[in-house]
């Protein structure tokens, strides 16, 4: 995956419209990913689905709670993509309370699919999902890449964590930002 250009892919999105009046004062809005992450340094992380306990309870929390670090290195946003659709993916955020960590549903699975980190979960009841996997982006290339060990078993020997966890990537910008002093 290092220094290959992320998917040309376009993300169904939900965004808040106070024009909009009702209940539900949100609209659909389109996200091209590479327009998204043009001309910016992004960490993107990758999970099986929104409230699930290791997404919920340690993943997504940790990198909210690290994200000025990873501003204080350069990073323009965090963002966390799931194979969830908007609506679960807007909820999941309102339940986390996430205040800096931008949510990136991938409903349909393309830009999970054409990153090759798209697995058969079919034994727990969640049919096709991400991988966990995290990268370091800029100007819409890999930079970095961590992944969980044992995709190839589809996830059937656990749900690994510890790989893409967000120190894992804070220590690799710590590394870049002293080797170029």
């Amino acid at each position: 995956m290092l220094n290959r250009e992320i998917p040309d892919v376009t993300l169904k999105t939900r965004v808040r419209d106070e024009s909009i009046e009702g209940p539900n004062p949100f609209r659909w809005q389109d996200v091209n990913v590479r327009d998204e992450f043009a001309g910016k340094t992004v960490v993107v992380f990758s999970l099986p689905g929104a409230f699930t306990p290791t997404c919920s309870n340690e993943q997504c929390p940790n990198y909210d709670r690290l994200y000025d670090a990873f501003k204080g290195l350069g990073v323009d946003e965090v963002y966390c993509m799931s194979v969830n659709d908007a609506f679960v993916m807007y909820q999941w955020g309102q339940h986390l309370g996430l205040k800096n960590v931008k949510l990136l549903p991938d409903g349909s699975g393309q830009f999970t699919r054409r990153m090759g980190m798209l697995i058969n979960k079919d034994h727990v009841g969640f049919g096709q999902r991400s991988w966990r996997y995290a990268m370091i982006v800029r100007d819409n290339k890999v930079t970095h890449w961590f992944e969980e060990p044992g995709i190839n078993d589809d996830g059937l020997n656990g749900d690994p964590y510890g790989e893409t966890a967000p120190e894992k990537l804070l220590a690799a910008l710590t590394n870049e930002t002293a080797e170029a002093a």
